[in-house]
């Protein structure tokens, strides 16, 4: 997979009111268009809880994560919730440098974003 390539798959559960998109690739200049209309699509359809899995995601830059509070913020503004799935790694130490661990919901696993458990603290 080349840097500037991104596959999204979608998915929603509990009768469309939980989105949950799943990245492979790279989050970048390149590609974070195509997620941001993605994410802003689902909250202006109504599907307000948005859960996104950055597990195989290979390369996260800034306008990638511009992307992630965007839709973040346009969540919580809808009453809905936006939580991120990340494995332990370069994704996660971002995160907690830029201090961002601290304000989405960060999980290691789908199932734990599901129910809420097991949020990821911060390290630094």
């Amino acid at each position: 997979m080349s840097q500037d390539e991104l596959h999204i798959d979608l998915k929603t559960e509990d009768g469309g009111e939980l989105l949950i998109f799943k990245l492979r690739g790279s989050l970048d200049l390149a590609t974070s268009p195509t997620v941001r209309a993605a994410l802003m699509e689902g909250t202006e359809k109504g599907k307000r809880d948005l859960v996104v899995d950055l597990t195989q995601l290979e390369f996260l830059d800034s306008t990638g994560l511009g992307a992630l509070i965007g839709a973040h913020r346009r969540a919580t503004e809808h009453g809905g919730t936006f939580r991120l799935i990340v494995s332990d790694g370069p994704i996660a130490r971002l995160l907690n440098i830029t201090g961002l661990i601290r304000v989405f919901a960060v999980y290691h696993t789908l199932d734990d974003a599901r129910k809420n458990q097991s949020r990821l603290p911060a390290s630094i």
